[in-house]
């Protein structure tokens, strides 16, 4: 819908040139990725010897994958509300959006074993981001929309398949 009421290229060289935001990403590090998962397992096989240590072991890399999520859930926060702001006639979609990636970072932060190492952006950074991104131009505002919508897209669907995968782990309960 963006490409469409903006009229602008999604593989645009100025889109490239332009994308400084500091999305949230959900990459193999983080073990949210089947590689990290598989990783666990792997490492697992060479190193540790004994049932519990692997658990141990897998239940940090799901944690930390937990983390991630919850934390860049809060963080794509300040990003929807500028979307939200800018994209004046989805806002009723952009707000259920909003709020239903709230509550799926509460869900989730819930679910890590130390809930307060999710990172929670304070006000002064969400303000500050905020501000920053209300400073830009109208011309690159378009493609600052659709940049947040696609890497909140990769995100999401990361989100889903890590979640799926530890659903089907017997550690994972949620």
């Amino acid at each position: 819908q963006v490409c469409e009421k903006f009229t602008i290229c999604p593989n645009s060289m100025e889109m490239l040139l332009h994308n400084n935001l500091s999305l949230p990403k959900v990459t193999k590090e983080d073990g949210c990725l089947l590689a990290g998962f598989d990783e666990a397992r792997n490492l697992s096989g060479l190193i540790l010897y004994s049932w519990g240590r692997f658990c141990l072991l897998k239940r940090t890399v799901e944690d930390k994958c937990l983390r991630t999520i919850s934390s860049g859930l809060y963080t794509f926060q300040t990003y929807l509300k500028y979307v939200q702001e800018t994209f004046i006639s989805e806002n009723q979609n952009v707000e259920s959006l909003s709020y239903s990636t709230e509550r799926l970072a509460r869900t989730i932060r819930q679910m890590v074993i130390n809930p307060e190492e999710v990172i929670i952006p304070d006000a002064a950074t969400q303000e500050s981001l905020h501000t920053k991104l209300k400073s830009i131009r109208a011309w690159t505002e378009k493609i600052t929309i659709q940049l947040i919508l696609r890497d909140f897209t990769s995100f999401m669907e990361k989100t889903v398949r890590a979640v799926r995968y530890l659903q089907n782990t017997r550690s994972f309960r949620a």
